[in-house]
């Protein structure tokens, strides 16, 4: 796949290839591969970013409890950890090019049943009330596929684009067109949530500007995703493939595993409930007046929508980080840099719980709020280099199954992390919680500081 398109390209750029576009591409490794590949993710990205982290809100107003959202995370890890085997053997069956659009147009079928779900009401079946909450369910199932599916083909693509020793910028291209769909997403939700002070009816504005989204992102990549050269299609053949695949794990990714799934299971307790405490722990919203260019603007924001600038704060944060930690990889190695994002990773659930009383009157609320968020989009600064960390060592042409493996174990050990969470949510306390959702993060930054490998392109 990249050989013939690399040379096509080369054909094409005549005198100017060696322009400042093309250097620009050069900096980024934005290889085309890469870059048909990342503007393919954008649109189904900002789709499930402006709906995904409000749905525990979204839960709650439609009458489920918080043991209700921490199994709503956990069924969400149960399907992170299961679809990229089957949607390997889709593939393999009709195509890369086809399997994109099926799996987006599932994508799409799922915002549109978060959609409806107010609508539908309790159902009883058998004696048994069915609440409208259970629908978010059922619309996961469907929403989350493209993203989990395109998670082996990602890395394949990147790592077969990419020189060994730029894979940490390579994968800085395709996060930075991912996270600037995560900058846009939450702030265009939190524009739209405030249009009405009902979040049960602003929050399907949204809703319906995800299936929008997903309708163009499917049309989109049918239309110009090329897989003509693409030999992932027998990189997921079965359960003999799987334990194959497990067996044959190179040694340096295993400490790598270890300390990852142990930051991941932290994180996973406390992840979906980052948005009740704003919007109802705290109930920070923001209520000032701006002056700007000689005139004074009133600023009122419900906790629901002062969260989806929240999240575009942080997700700004990465966007500024992301591409120049790579490029400090390059220099001082990919472990370092991916032990700085685990820490961050592992310390913030204290840091969001704790700060507004350690602030106390020092800073206004939303200020502390502000500084927190900003300080959670460090930990994005790692992530390339993680990803680079985990396919590097995978031998050429194996890429997609490597990735496929280890997030097949992380994943599944991972899944119940978010019930464990929202049982010590609902039954003891939140500040519980996220506190031992901490010391879990820490003790796996300490492994992979201890233990973790570097790779040797880096070295």
């Amino acid at each position: 796949m990249t050989g013939d398109r690399s040379a096509a390209d080369t054909e094409g750029s005549g005198a100017e290839g060696s322009g400042a576009l093309d250097a620009f591409r050069r900096f980024f490794a934005l290889e085309r591969d890469v870059l048909v590949l990342s503007a393919a993710m954008f649109a189904f990205s900002l789709g499930f970013q402006m709906t995904n982290r409000y749905l525990p809100e979204y839960m709650v107003a439609l009458g489920a409890s918080g043991f209700v959202v921490g199994l709503f995370g956990t069924f969400g890890n149960v399907i992170s950890a299961l679809y990229p085997y089957p949607g390997g053997a889709v593939s393999d069956r009709i195509g890369s090019r086809y399997a994109l659009t099926l799996f987006g147009l599932l994508s799409t079928l799922g915002f549109l049943v978060w959609l409806v779900a107010p609508g539908i009401g309790p159902v009883s079946v058998a004696g048994l009330v069915v609440e409208p909450w259970v629908w978010i369910f059922v619309g996961l199932v469907l929403a989350q596929a493209w993203k989990s599916f395109g998670l082996g083909a990602t890395f394949a693509v990147v790592k077969q684009a990419t020189a060994p020793s730029r894979l940490a910028a390579g994968f800085a291209s395709t996060e930075t067109f991912r996270r600037t769909a995560f900058l846009i997403g939450p702030v265009l939700a939190a524009v739209l949530i405030g249009l009405r002070a009902e979040f049960t009816v602003s929050f399907r504005y949204v809703l319906a500007v995800g299936v929008v989204f997903g309708v163009l992102g499917t049309a989109v990549q049918h239309v110009l995703y090329d897989a003509s050269g693409d030999s992932l299609g027998d990189s997921f053949a079965g359960l003999a493939r799987i334990r194959e695949d497990l067996r044959e794990m190179p040694a340096p990714l295993r400490p790598l595993l270890v300390g990852d799934t142990l930051v991941r299971f932290a994180n996973g307790m406390v992840y979906v409930f980052f948005v009740l405490v704003v919007t109802q722990v705290f109930q920070v919203g923001l209520d000032t007046t701006v002056a700007l260019g000689g005139f004074a603007y009133d600023v009122d924001l419900s906790p629901q929508a002062f969260f989806g600038y929240l999240l575009g704060v942080e997700m700004l944060v990465a966007l500024l980080i992301m591409v120049p930690a790579s490029k400090l990889a390059e220099r001082v190695g990919l472990k370092p840099v991916v032990a700085v994002g685990f820490a961050v990773y592992a310390v913030f659930p204290v840091v969001l719980i704790y700060a507004p009383a350690l602030a106390g009157s020092a800073l206004p609320l939303w200020a502390v709020m502000v500084a927190v968020f900003a300080f959670s989009g460090l930990r994005f600064a790692g992530l390339p280099s993680h990803k680079a960390l985990i396919v590097g060592p995978a031998e050429r042409g194996t890429g997609g199954r490597v990735t496929g493996t280890y997030y097949l174990i992380r994943n599944t050990v991972v899944i119940p992390s978010a019930a464990v969470g929202g049982y010590l949510w609902d039954f003891v306390s939140p500040e519980v919680a996220f506190t031992v959702a901490a010391v879990i993060g820490v003790v796996g930054t300490g492994y992979f500081l201890a233990f973790g490998e570097e790779f040797e392109a880096y070295a």
